[in-house]
């Protein structure tokens, strides 16, 4: 008999930590965003375990070769590691305030052929507009014009999800949505996923910019979800977040810490936001104006790609 009572005390033992564990998990699925097909065939991203990704593609790319053949290899190569593509519609020129507003007639017209193309392909998760309220986009000042985009996108793909506005976090981010949403008029309930960029919150140490948008579109549709549609750990960003190319060390370590709070910004707001897309997995050794890769050029893994896989496991994929 005491033989017996101390092996059901050891079932019971071995099975609380995994009780224990299973309780800590974090229903929120995480992916990572990136123009680059060529993140599938790497080892330590494939070691992530990636089942969600991320791609933006100009809203005029069915008339870019160049831009198709790009999407295509992404599209066909996260097809073959059984990922799912969120594909966001974007500016066809990011230059500040340089990009041209197009009709809703032309909007219509191009994003359509797009989804014929890669609908077929297994895209069924579109965004109407990327950071709709940053003025690299062409609905800066316009938010009447994306609530167009995204009731002519639910029309034109039908059973898709789609991420109905995306904004970033910066300052009259509030005015932006309240205004999205009152252009939708009695339409509000269908914007239920709303995307965010929070940046600014992640790389600041701070979530003022997150709590903003959740409070501001839940006052809209309080059934609205969320999702962390692009974010990251930044190396280098402007004057804000330098790092210099011949010593990166410092900046990567900042970027690693950055990370750590972008999981734990997920974990506070995890009754609000369902998926969390980090951008972005291909660094340029800070040698652009906006380096955020978890990998160096060389494919060497940066400490923020080591604080990515620990945080994980926490997390859905």
């Amino acid at each position: 008999m005491p033989r017996l009572c101390l092996a059901a005390l050891c079932l019971v033992l071995l099975a609380f930590p995994a009780g224990a564990a299973a309780q800590s998990r974090v229903d929120v699925a995480v992916g990572i965003g990136d123009q680059n097909a060529a993140i599938f065939d790497s080892p330590l991203f494939q070691a992530l375990g990636v089942k969600k990704v991320r791609y933006f593609i100009k809203w005029d790319a069915i008339d870019r070769e160049e831009d198709l053949r790009a999407a295509d290899a992404f599209v066909q190569a996260a097809r073959r590691r059984r990922a799912q593509v969120l594909m966001h519609i974007s500016s066809n020129n990011l230059t500040i305030r340089a990009a041209k507003l197009p009709s809703v007639a032309t909007y219509r017209r191009k994003v359509r052929a797009l989804i014929q193309r890669y609908r077929p392909m297994g895209v069924k998760t579109w965004g109407s507009m990327n950071e709709a309220n940053h003025a690299s986009q062409p609905t800066w000042n316009n938010p009447r014009r994306a609530a167009q985009f995204f009731l002519a996108l639910r029309d034109m793909c039908r059973g898709c999800t789609i991420v109905a506005l995306d904004v970033l976090d910066q300052k009259g981010v509030d005015r932006y949505i309240r205004r999205f949403y009152s252009a939708l008029g009695r339409r509000k309930s269908l914007a239920r996923i709303v995307g965010i960029h929070n940046y600014s919150d992640t790389n600041r140490n701070r979530d003022s910019g997150t709590r903003l948008i959740l409070r501001t579109v839940k006052a809209q549709n309080r059934r609205a979800q969320f999702w962390l549609t692009e974010t990251g750990g930044v190396a280098k960003f402007g004057s804000s977040f330098p790092c210099d190319p011949a010593k990166p060390a410092s900046a990567e370590r900042r970027q690693a810490r950055a990370v750590n709070f972008m999981f734990t910004l997920t974990r506070r707001f995890r009754r609000d936001v369902k998926r969390l897309y980090i951008y972005n997995f291909t660094g340029d050794d800070c040698v652009g104006r906006f380096d955020a890769g978890l990998v160096r050029r060389d494919g060497t893994p940066r400490p923020a790609y080591d604080a990515v896989r620990k945080q994980m496991r926490r997390f859905r994929r």
